[in-house]
């Protein structure tokens, strides 16, 4: 049996893991990742990354920016997104309507398998251990100090440390050990990733697509373009919508692909590569506890997923950015404690999240009534001034918030 002892440990090391261990090293504070898998990995995911996600990659290393913008054959950039309504009518809305010929593509679409390894290859440093295909055997939370045991490659190690990160998904670990419950099952959504080569029709600035069909809502089908002339093809709906109506979500999806007349014709020469996977997406519904005495949780383990777009990266990498800043503030001051990491940490997430998340709640529930999904489409179809409105959206909380709000539909409904 092996004996370490380390400041942190985080459990997992993808984007929410990768995200605080960059930070972790900037600050000079070791740290211990611990990663059940060996990278290059998979994960089900659409592979669509926001500005947010660029935003953290830059703060940590703005080198590791430039190289992913420099590399458009692996990193597709992406200039915007599409609404299709229940009714079939689409609606383009750039990220930035007002760039020049110097703007950068906000965001990016990318295979997980390419953005994770891309992500953990950035990890090791003087400050970072990092143990693969590694199995943790139990979590014990003493006063004062945290004890992992893990097997790896043989070996049997017990590690102590008075802080611990869950980075390990919706099913963490680290979250039912402490909080002694797995995601509220309300609050959870399915999602299901399909690969395929050949479908037609993707915008040429590589816009995501989503398409709000009448049998999926709240949720909807996506269509996002990858590098190579792929394309990540998916959909979501809230687990409670699928227990009540009985989906079969994977016939959903593969009917909707071969039958809507939008949809249908753009894949008829295209092929499914490898097989349609599904996975948990545990949305950030509600604010709940994401630490406690020497814990902190991010990513999916603190279902942190955006309710209405299903972002997950971005909200994972700043989470892990601020669990960082948060156990920074912790290690100075010896003090691990609950009341302190909710101060440093959850008061902080929600301060910076928590408005967004909470608009985005808000839309989801607007989007069980396909008549006002509808309405507003047409109506910015014709309106230059009501696209841009919609199109601030995905950087103005105060537009956000106007979007959720009843006097906004009136307004357009009396054409103001």
């Amino acid at each position: 049996m092996q004996k370490l002892h380390t400041t942190a440990i985080i459990i997992g090391a993808g984007p929410a893991g990768a995200g605080t261990s960059f930070f972790l090293s900037k600050y000079g504070i070791p740290h211990i990742v611990i990663e059940k898998a060996t990278f290059p990995r998979d994960k089900v995911c659409g592979d669509a990354c926001s500005g947010k996600t660029a935003l953290v990659i830059n703060r940590a290393n703005q080198e590791w920016l430039n190289e992913i913008l420099a590399e458009p054959q692996s990193f597709l950039p992406s200039w915007g997104i599409t609404f299709i309504a229940p009714n079939g009518r689409s609606l383009d809305i750039p990220f930035s309507p007002n760039r020049t010929p110097e703007t950068k593509a906000p965001g990016f679409t990318v295979p997980r398998l390419v953005l994770d390894n891309f992500l953990f290859s950035k990890m090791p440093s003087p400050h970072c251990t990092i143990f693969q295909n590694a199995t943790v055997k139990t979590i014990e939370n003493l006063p004062g100090q945290v004890t992992v045991t893990m097997a790896h490659e043989g070996t049997d190690y017990t590690i102590t440390t008075p802080v611990i990160i869950g980075a390990d998904g919706d099913k963490s670990m680290v979250r039912k050990t402490f909080l002694n419950e797995s995601t509220n099952p309300k609050t959870n959504a399915v999602g299901l990733r399909a690969y395929y080569k050949g479908v037609t029709g993707m915008h040429p600035e590589n816009y995501i697509e989503l398409h709000f069909l009448p049998e999926m809502l709240p949720g909807y089908l996506w269509i996002f373009p990858l590098p190579g002339g792929m394309a990540n093809v998916g959909v979501g709906i809230l687990s409670e919508r699928i227990r009540k109506k009985k989906i079969n979500l994977r016939e959903q999806m593969l009917q909707a692909i071969a039958t809507n007349p939008k949809i249908a014709p753009r894949f008829a020469n295209a092929t499914l590569t490898g097989k349609i996977e599904g996975c948990g997406l545990p949305l950030g519904t509600e604010q709940q506890p994401i630490s406690g005495d020497g814990f902190l949780l991010t990513g999916d383990a603190a279902c942190l997923i955006d309710p209405f777009s299903g972002e997950g990266i971005g909200n994972a990498l700043y989470s892990g950015m601020l669990a960082a800043a948060a156990i920074k503030e912790a290690a100075a001051q010896n003090n691990f404690s609950a009341p302190f990491l909710k101060a440093a940490y959850d008061d902080v997430v929600y301060k910076r999240l928590g408005e967004e998340l909470k608009l985005s709640t808000t839309l989801q529930r607007l989007c069980r009534f396909p008549w006002l999904f509808n309405l507003v489409v047409n109506k910015a179809a014709r309106s230059p001034s009501l696209r841009n409105t919609i199109s601030c959206m995905f950087t103005d909380l105060d537009i956000r918030e106007q979007l959720s709000k009843p006097s906004f539909y009136w307004k357009i409904l009396i054409n103001r």
